[in-house]
């Protein structure tokens, strides 16, 4: 999987699709974005993606936090990727369910994805990232 962007908006997955160039990007939701964005959000922001970029290959993660309840919504509105963090009881339920709906169920990332909080350019900050080894 390519190296992660922490993505906060729609200009922010935009700058990491342009820098891409059609090559594959992993986009990742602020922690816990579940419960401040919420899953429809989040749905929301997929679809723009989509329409505006139809050929990307993208995937996007959207972070549930320990709220089985938020993974639930997230799985229930069609997004295939999300993670949890908590329980592992309720961790292995969770992929289970996601496994069956063709969805997964991601670990957390401990190198951390680029944040584009604060980047003057943040496309040639994405591009810088995507190149490194």
């Amino acid at each position: 999987m390519p190296r992660p962007i922490q993505i906060l908006s729609l200009e922010d997955a935009r700058a990491a699709l342009t820098a891409a160039g059609g090559a594959p990007v992993c986009l990742v939701s602020a922690p816990d974005a579940a419960g401040a964005l919420g899953a429809g959000g989040w749905r929301a922001l997929l679809d723009a993606v989509a329409q505006e970029f139809p050929e990307a290959p993208v995937t996007a993660i959207l972070d549930c936090g320990d709220a089985a309840g938020h993974a639930l919504a997230a799985l229930a509105l069609g997004i295939p990727d999300i993670r949890f963090t908590g329980d592992a009881a309720a961790a292995t339920r969770l992929a289970d369910i996601a496994r069956s709906q063709g969805a997964r169920l991601h670990p957390s990332d401990e190198a951390g994805p680029l944040d584009l909080r604060g980047r003057r350019d943040p496309i040639a900050a994405c591009r810088d990232w995507l190149a490194r080894p």
